[in-house]
This record gives C-alpha cells, sequence and structure tokens, in this order.
C-alpha cells in the first residue's frame, strides 16, 4: 500500500493534535507535532530571559540562539506519548504550561523561527508515510500532501477543551483567561505576515463543533482511504 503525507491545520486548541497522532497510530504512519517545536523554542526562549509575558519578546536575541536550540522526539512510551525533547531533555509537560501559551503566538510569528522550523519539519518529512499538524502544514511546509484537513471549533469549545485538559493536569485556570488567549492566538495566528494561518485550497473541512472523538476519527479514516485509493 502506498505511502502519503498527511497535512492538519486548525486553529489553537481545535482539537487537532489528538486527532492526527490517533490517526497516525491507527494507519502505522510517523506523527510529528509541529506546534510542539513552537512551543519548544518559545520555552527556550523564556527560560534564557529572551521572553516574558510582562517585558515581551526579544526577537533579535532568539534569533541569534536558533541554530543552538536543538528539537526531537521520543517515541511514545507506556502513557502513549511523543515526548518533545529540547536540547536532550524531555520538555513534554513544560511546553503545555499557561506561559508557554501566552507567549507562543508571538514566536512563531518571528519569520526567522518559522523559516527555521519549516526547514526542520521538511526534514522530518522526507519519507512520506507521515502525519503532521500545525497552521501551515498544508499551505507552507507540505503544498503537495495528498490529504489535507482543516480542523474549525468555536473559541468557546475550544476554550472548554484546553481548560478540561489544564484542570487534568491540577492547573487552576480562568475561562476568561483562556478564552481570552485563544482568540489573542487566532488573531496572531491568521494575521502574521508570513505563513498565516489559512485552509489550503485543497484541504476538506472538518468542523469538530458537537463531534465525539471517535466521530472525527471515522471522518479522517474515510479522508485517508479516499486519498490512498486516488492516483496522484
Amino acid at each position: 500500500m502506498k505511502k502519503i503525507t498527511i497535512a492538519i491545520d486548525g486553529y489553537s486548541s481545535s482539537g487537532k493534535s489528538t486527532m492526527a497522532r490517533e490517526l497516525a497510530r491507527r494507519i502505522g504512519y510517523v506523527y510529528i507535532d509541529s506546534g510542539a517545536m513552537y512551543r519548544a523554542v518559545t520555552l527556550y526562549a523564556l527560560e534564557h530571559g529572551m521572553a516574558s509575558p510582562d517585558t515581551g519578546l526579544n526577537a533579535a536575541e532568539l534569533v541569534k540562539a536558533l541554530p543552538l536550540i536543538h528539537i526531537s522526539f521520543k517515541p511514545a512510551g507506556a502513557d502513549g506519548v511523543q515526548h518533545t525533547m529540547l536540547d536532550g531533555r524531555d520538555v513534554e509537560g513544560p511546553i503545555r504550561d499557561m506561559e508557554v501559551s501566552r507567549m507562543v503566538s508571538p514566536v512563531a510569528a518571528i519569520p526567522e523561527v518559522r523559516e527555521h522550523l519549516v526547514r526542520l519539519q521538511q526534514q522530518f518529512g522526507k519519507e512520506r508515510g507521515i502525519v503532521m499538524d500545525g497552521r501551515d502544514i498544508g499551505t507552507t511546509v507540505f503544498p503537495d500532501a495528498e490529504l489535507k484537513v482543516f480542523v474549525e471549533a468555536s473559541p468557546e469549545e475550544r476554550a472548554r477543551r484546553r481548560m478540561l485538559e489544564m484542570e487534568q493536569k491540577g492547573e487552576k485556570v480562568d475561562f476568561d483567561e483562556v478564552l481570552a488567549n485563544i482568540r489573542e492566538r487566532d488573531r496572531i495566528d491568521t494575521t502574521r505576515a508570513v505563513s498565516p494561518l489559512r485552509k489550503a485550497d485543497d484541504a476538506h473541512v472538518l468542523d469538530n463543533d458537537g463531534l465525539t472523538r471517535e466521530q472525527q476519527m471515522d471522518r479522517l479514516l474515510e479522508l485517508y482511504h479516499e486519498a490512498i485509493d486516488t492516483d496522484h
């Protein structure tokens, strides 16, 4: 059976990473979380005094540091989660914190950061048989992907999901704060100068408001089988 490249894009907290990870597991593909890569760079910036919710972002210093930042992925273990590694350290937990969430969109809007990570993502995807999710996978990273999916959900639904996820980790969060963060990230993601978030012309829209995870997966598998049955 031929292998293809699957690009899943969408808004923050739309569930695209969960869907992409599960799809990859079911069809035996490699999963690459591009959003985790931007979060890892953001964590690096926060830890090295280049970014702060209070003082903002020192883009020039971060750009200089890019060659020193090494990102990789550790295969899923007993927890079933593929862990993100930053300079050899497992940062899967810290990159999901609210502090990183507040700063990741401004970091991702830096053209040099996007160019650096797009090159790395394209290296990961040289061999087909991958599922990658993010904001610009179907438009910039893999414009020739055989299957492109754009995931949508209302800001309120996404805020509820994000809040539940954080509460399950024991974090105390305020719904209005989470909703405001999601709306701000949407604004930055869709208006940045380089590779803004948008639906590729040939992408399938998956609006998952009100859909169960299994219903979402059924639709993704349907699209996958249509794609591999099509001559490209």
